[in-house]
């Protein structure tokens, strides 16, 4: 894939795909004056995304919920999902999807981009809903196992993906005909956690959706270039409420040399965290460099809702345990609204909760509870935000011996502990803090994490004021945008982890043991994008002609290695990627062909490309001959 951005762009547009929601910012371009190159006007704004809120019923949103349904024709009739560009998709994203999917669990896609991060399974494997299809509702109500096409109901994390994404691009065609999304500058953001295979499954979920020309822009680096925008210009000025124009502003009087901001994102979901550094870049000019990524933590506000939700079910007792799944879904949805209630601005002592009663008791069957302020002090404080100590860890429990397989959750539901062990880790002390996601928009919280990141280390830490968390992203995107023009600062970041082959080392063969690998690193930490770099050191044997099993390993912890350094792939420090299954055509003629399972002597040359994956090349002796790994094999458009 190219990373060219196309000439008929009128606008630059940053696309936020969320685990929870999507949302999509953009700023118009202008002519510069030589008839060539397009600048930028500068004024960004949200795009109210068009979506079903009710069965029929249409209507814009400021983002779109990352939830797809599935439903059977008996369960959502093709009427009430018909869309102005399409009359009969067959499932639903968005709001209504959300809504209508907690009385259709086993039809609902949700945390699909979750799903993208995850080895463990074929991610262009059609198996959302987890354990979908499955009448879980059965007592509620009577549904069919697949619709009268007699598709199973499921689709890939890959094409989940791609539904949202479709969706934002469909609808931004039906307001700007003349401007459809595909020729536009799309910077798309994904986690900073993931690795080199999850980045291509995302780029594949764009190019389904019909977005061939993106860039990819990691979201912490995106809030940050929002909080950029914000105090680059003044907010409001040259359009309408909700627009910021960039310029010359005060953040370099809030940041110097030697400042290390943490950006914490929180989201429904997901916990994620990264160090941005700021850097003299000589002449009086700062730089910023992000400078460490954290891991993709399962850890999030629908955490905090669920416990909740036990604690009240614990407060009905008895009459908690005839609760049917509709309620018990109800309930959690209930307990969201009293979390962020609670943990508001002048919030009351308590929130009550009511949950109506199910068939001929739907009014007179209606159990009574509440939420307290307590139990946000309780519960959500001291069991999701402790106070600990900077040498903290997550902890973890003993497993089982069965254990369901799914999303690999966190073990340990304290947030603070995962990031100390971030911070220990890397060997940064922050000095200032951005916070991002919706969980964060409660500014408890955000002194909460401030006063305990800074008694770690005997200080205060600055907070960075924010705009609006749920559209940060989006808008950082947009803004990136910009920069790429010669807008603004840009942050240096490049590739957020290391990058090994594995290589099978030359011994004699010993009956009952294979020969031991070596991790070869072929990209290190920070290449920039739209770089190369060609291995130094001896040919590898490159096997052709027969199918062949390629590791790969990743770090974020060893940053000092370079292109060529080998190390045990047994080691902590790394984690193992997707292995890639590819069989390589051999060449040659006559005397010089190769046959199946030849070695092909070859180097190897790394390259992070203009779009942000990353590409490697197996080069022959004669240079004209070159084979390229890809990540994404499984892809199920090639199978």
């Amino acid at each position: 894939m190219s990373g060219d951005q196309p000439s008929a762009a009128r606008y630059v547009v940053g696309i936020d795909l969320g685990t929870t929601n999507c949302a999509l910012a953009y700023a118009p371009l202008t002519n510069s004056g030589d008839g060539d190159d397009p600048g930028a006007s500068g004024a960004l704004s949200t795009f109210a995304v068009p979506q079903l809120v009710a069965a029929g019923e249409l209507a814009p949103r400021p983002t779109l919920p990352s939830f797809l349904l599935l439903p059977t024709k008996h369960e959502l009739s093709p009427e009430a999902m018909a869309l102005p560009w399409r009359d009969a998709p067959g499932y639903v994203v968005g709001e209504l999807a959300r809504e209508r999917g907690a009385e259709l669990p086993q039809r609902l896609v949700s945390s699909s981009k979750s799903w993208l991060s995850h080895t463990g399974v074929d991610r262009n494997a059609a198996i959302l809903p987890w354990r979908g299809a499955v009448d879980t509702d059965h007592d509620d109500t009577d549904h069919d196992d697949s619709d009268d096409d007699g598709h199973s109901g499921q689709v890939s994390p890959v094409e989940a993906a791609a539904r949202y994404l479709e969706h934002l691009r469909s609808a931004w065609d039906a307001a700007h005909a003349d401007a459809p999304l595909s020729e536009q500058e799309v910077f798309l953001t994904v986690p900073a956690s993931f690795d080199a295979v999850a980045r291509e499954l995302t780029v594949s979920a764009a190019r389904r959706a019909g977005l061939a020309n993106l860039t990819l822009l990691e979201e912490p680096q995106a809030a940050f270039y929002a909080w950029l925008a914000q105090h680059s210009g003044q907010a409001g000025a040259g359009g309408a409420a909700g627009q910021r124009v960039p310029g010359d502003g005060d953040w370099r009087e809030q940041l110097s040399p030697g400042d290390t901001v943490l950006v914490c994102d929180i989201g429904g979901g997901t916990s994620d965290f990264s160090l941005i550094e700021v850097t003299d870049g000589g002449g009086g000019v700062l730089a910023l460099e992000r400078v460490a990524v954290g891991e993709h933590i399962l850890l999030g506000g629908d955490n905090m809702d669920l416990a909740l939700a036990h604690l009240a079910m614990q407060r009905l007792g008895k009459k908690a345990k005839k609760l049917k799944p509709r309620q018990q879904r109800a309930l959690v949805h209930d307990c969201r609204r009293a979390k962020e209630t609670l943990l508001g601005k002048d919030a009351p002592d308590s929130v009550p909760i009511s949950i109506l009663g199910a068939g001929s008791r739907l009014i007179g069957g209606t159990l009574r509870t509440s939420v307290e302020k307590s139990d946000i002090d309780g519960l959500v404080m001291n069991g999701f935000f402790p106070e600990v100590g900077a040498d903290a860890t997550p902890q973890s429990r003993r497993s089982v011996g069965l254990v369901e397989l799914g999303l690999s959750y966190a073990q340990d539901a304290a947030v603070t502990r995962h990031l100390a062990a971030f911070l220990a880790r890397h060997g940064r002390t922050p000095s200032a803090l951005l916070f991002n996601g919706g969980v964060m928009k409660s500014h408890l919280l955000q002194q909460r994490i401030a006063d305990i990141v800074g008694g770690w280390h005997g200080g205060s830490v600055k907070v960075l004021s924010a705009s609006d968390l749920d559209l940060a992203v989006a808008h950082g995107a947009a803004y990136y945008g910009l920069v790429r023009r010669g807008r603004g600062i840009r942050i240096r970041g490049g590739t957020g982890r290391t990058y090994y082959i594995g290589v099978e080392s030359a011994m004699p063969a010993i009956p009952g043991f294979a020969p031991p690998i070596k991790a070869l690193c072929v990209a290190p930490f920070g290449m920039e994008e739209g770089t190369s770099v060609d291995l130094p050191g001896e040919e590898l044997g490159l096997i052709v002609g027969e199918t062949a099993e390629f590791r790969f390993f990743a770090s974020t912890q060893r940053k000092q290695d370079a292109a060529g350094a080998v190390c045990d792939p047994d080691d902590d420090e790394l984690v193992e990627l997707d292995p890639v299954e590819a069989t390589l055509e051999p060449f040659g003629d006559g005397d010089e062909a190769h046959s199946a399972g030849a070695a092909v002597p070859v180097t190897l040359r790394a390259q992070v490309t203009e779009i942000g994956t990353l590409e490697l090349w197996c080069v022959a002796r004669d240079r004209t001959h070159q084979w390229k790994l890809e990540y994404s094999v499984r892809d199920a458009e090639s199978a």
